[in-house]
């Protein structure tokens, strides 16, 4: 018979199994592939930057280290600021329209007195984000093009001849403005009604209790509540906004115009690229890379930096 002092000394010496590598194993493919296709470009780009390194004909100039002179050659002839400023403003242009028809289609669909069914609108709204930026850009390209068929119209209501959208600084930033909103308001109206859905409707119904009406209820409970998904879109859009690429650059056929008023930072890195300058591209692609860094973290501390309570219902 085995003495219970010798079980119990067997028992001490069994190890526990531990599974904590296993969650390293899992996770290891995302850094993995994040290393390979981000990481590593991005060090890349930062030390490409530094080398003046580019092709004329078929002589290749460089690579030769020259540091900053990169840098003090975009901003020495300032069309990176042309270019950011034409950026902001197409994207203005887009994102105001969007987040306010966007805030009242989420309002409208959470409303539980209304009893909409929202999966019908929230597909057909989604709908225009699921068409490619291309297609989208030469659709609006033939429709408003000089002898397109929104100029036919106007020609039949009177118009003495036709009016060229693509001309006109402002009918171009328009149309790429318009395009933008109708291709991504859908998307944040479902962000936005998540955001909603989530509040607990108690609060909702106590506030309409205390003889809150339906704007203060929108300006004292839903929008306060619904500030940290209104900060993701916001940061998002800006992102995206910066990155504006395909509409611009299929509807100006990649030149900006009229006067390079059109003219996105990606579209202005797009020419870097496509000449072989890779250490001006290089510039470009860092000096957006801070751009986007420093207003991410202005907006986010504007936004949520005074973030307070709900507090009450002002009657």
């Amino acid at each position: 018979m085995v003495p219970a002092s010798a079980l119990g000394n067997t028992g001490r010496k069994l190890k526990s199994v531990s599974y904590s590598k296993w969650g390293y194993i899992f996770i290891a493919p995302f850094f993995l592939i994040y290393t390979l296709f981000s990481l590593v470009p991005l060090i890349s780009t930062f030390y490409n930057s530094f080398f003046e390194n580019y092709r004329v004909g078929l002589e290749q100039i460089g690579p030769k280290f020259v540091g900053f002179n990169n840098y003090l050659e975009l901003i020495k002839q300032g069309d990176i600021i042309k270019y950011f400023s034409n950026t902001m403003i197409i994207w203005l242009l887009g994102f105001i329209p969007q987040i306010l028809v966007s805030l009242l289609l989420a309002v409208w669909f959470t409303d539980l007195t209304l009893r909409l069914k929202t999966s019908f609108f929230k597909s057909i709204i989604y709908m225009p984000n699921l068409i490619m930026a291309s297609a989208f850009s030469m659709l609006f390209f033939a429709l408003f093009s000089d002898n397109g068929p929104i100029n036919s119209i106007l020609l039949n209501l009177g118009l003495e001849e036709p009016y060229r959208f693509l001309s006109n600084t402002g009918s171009t930033r328009g149309l790429i403005a318009f395009m933008n909103f109708l291709m991504w308001f859908g998307n944040t109206t479902i962000l936005l009604m998540a955001g909603i859905m989530g509040i607990d409707t108690s609060i909702f119904e106590s506030a309409q209790i205390d003889g809150a009406k339906g704007y203060q209820i929108f300006a004292r409970i839903t929008m306060p509540l619904l500030k940290p998904i209104f900060l993701y879109v916001l940061i998002t859009s800006m992102i995206g906004g910066l990155q504006m690429f395909d509409v611009p650059q299929i509807l100006t056929n990649g030149t900006g115009n009229p006067d390079r008023n059109s003219m996105t930072l990606i579209m202005f890195l797009n020419k870097h690229l496509y000449s072989k300058n890779v250490g001006m591209a290089g510039a470009v692609s860092v000096l957006l890379f801070i751009i986007t860094a420093i207003m991410s973290a202005f907006v986010f501390r504007i936004v949520s930096g005074n973030q307070k309570g709900t507090g009450g219902i002002k009657q």
